[in-house]
C-alpha cells in the first residue's frame, strides 16, 4: 500500500508522525514492507512545522503522476494559504483515480476547497470547527476525533492520528497486525468511530470540578450566540446565583459571567483569524449585540482589537498560547505572548 502525505507550511509534526508511525511499526513487526510512504510539499525540500522543526519533502509536481492508495493532506495554521489551484487539482485527480483521501487537522479545509467533502461528514480540530461550519455549509461537521465517510477520512489531529492509521491497518492487514502495531507504539486502546473530541465523562487529569459546574459550562457552550443570563443558567440547574458564583471562583478561577464571556470570545477569535466573516457577523455569532462592546471585550481579553488580530493571528509562531493573553501583567512584566 502506497501512502502520500502532503504537508503544508506550519503543519503539525506530532500529528503527522503519529499517523505514519503505526505503518512503520507494522512493517517492522511483520518483517516486510507492507506500507510505503512519501512526504511531499508544494515547493519540495525542507518544510517548516508549527513547532519549528523541519522535514525533508519531495516536490509535489514530481509525484503527481504516481498512483497512491492513500493521500493525506496534513495542515495546521492558515490552510487557506496552502489551498493552491495546483494542490486542489492533483488531490481531485487522485480522488477520481480511486485513492482514499484524508485530511489531518485543518487539512479538511483543503479537501473542502477541492469539493471532496461536499455532502459528507467531516471533522477538524475543535479550535477550527466553527470556522469549517461557517465556510462550508455543505459539510456535516462532526466533533468526533475522526470521521470515515466512504473513501474520505478526516481527523482532528494529535494522538487521534494514530487511531486513524490503526483503523486503516486493521482494514487492510487484519486485527492481529493492528493490535500488534498498537501495542508496539504503546497505544493502549483503539478508539472507535464516533469518539468525541470532548468526552463528557473524562478529563486527562481526572475530574476536578463538581458535576453542577460542568453542567453549567455545557449549557453555556450550547448557547454562545443566543446567550442566557446567569439567573437563567441557575434556574436550569436549580442552584442559587450566589452558590454558582462561589463554585466557579473556586474551581474555574473566575465568576460565571466572565467565564461565559471568555468562551464566547474564544469562539470569536477562531472566526476572526480563520475566516473572512464581517466583524459585525462575528459579533452576533458570538453573542454580542453591539460591535463596539464586542471590540472592547476582544481587546481586553486578547490585548489587541479584532481587526489587528485578523492579520497578526494568522501568523503562527513557536509555542503559541491559546488564548494569547498578551497584556502586560500587574507587576510590569510582559506575558510570553508579547515576546514574538
Amino acid at each position: 500500500m502506497r501512502i502520500l502525505v502532503v504537508v503544508t507550511p506550519n503543519f503539525n509534526l506530532a500529528a503527522t508522525t503519529a499517523f505514519i508511525d503505526p505503518f512503520r511499526a507494522t512493517n517492522y513487526l511483520e518483517g516486510l514492507t507492507r506500507f510505503r510512504w512519501v512526504l511531499a510539499s508544494s515547493q519540495g525540500g525542507s518544510c517548516l512545522a508549527s513547532n519549528g522543526m523541519m522535514v525533508q519533502t519531495e516536490k509535489l509536481a514530481s509525484v503527481e503522476e504516481q498512483n497512491f492508495d492513500i493521500v493525506l493532506v496534513s495542515a495546521s495554521w492558515t490552510p487557506e494559504t496552502a489551498s493552491t489551484p495546483h494542490l486542489l487539482a492533483v488531490v481531485r485527480k487522485w480522488a477520481r483515480s480511486g485513492s482514499i483521501i484524508g485530511g489531518l487537522d485543518t487539512g479538511a479545509f483543503i479537501l473542502a476547497d477541492a469539493g471532496l467533502l461536499s455532502g459528507r461528514r467531516a471533522t477538524v480540530h475543535y479550535e477550527h470547527i466553527d470556522a469549517l461550519k461557517e465556510l462550508h455549509a455543505d459539510i456535516d461537521v462532526s466533533e468526533d476525533i475522526f470521521v470515515h465517510d466512504g473513501k474520505r477520512f478526516t481527523c482532528s489531529g494529535g494522538i487521534a492520528s494514530a487511531d486513524v492509521a490503526l483503523h486503516l491497518i486493521r482494514a487492510s492487514a487484519g486485527d492481529a497486525l493492528a493490535n500488534a502495531a498498537a501495542r508496539y507504539i504503546f497505544h493502549p486502546t483503539l478508539r472507535p468511530a464516533g469518539t468525541s473530541q470532548n468526552p463528557g465523562n473524562a478529563e486527562p487529569l481526572g475530574r476536578t470540578a463538581p458535576k453542577i459546574v460542568r453542567q453549567v459550562i455545557a449549557i453555556m457552550e450550547q448557547h454562545l450566540e443566543q446567550t442566557l443570563t446567569i439567573p437563567e443558567l441557575c434556574r436550569k440547574v436549580d442552584i442559587s446565583q450566589r452558590q454558582l458564583d462561589r463554585l466557579f471562583k473556586h474551581y474555574v478561577g473566575k465568576p460565571p459571567a466572565l467565564y461565559y464571556r471568555d468562551i464566547r470570545l474564544d469562539r470569536a477569535r477562531g472566526l476572526v483569524t480563520q475566516t473572512d466573516m464581517l466583524m459585525s457577523e462575528i459579533a452576533i455569532a458570538s453573542g454580542f449585540s453591539s460591535q463596539v462592546h464586542f471590540s472592547r471585550a476582544y481587546r481586553e481579553r486578547f490585548g489587541l482589537p479584532p481587526r489587528s488580530d485578523r492579520v497578526e493571528g494568522r501568523i503562527p509562531f513557536e509555542f503559541r498560547a491559546w488564548p494569547m493573553h498578551r497584556k502586560a501583567q500587574d507587576d510590569g512584566s510582559e506575558d510570553v505572548g508579547e515576546k514574538r
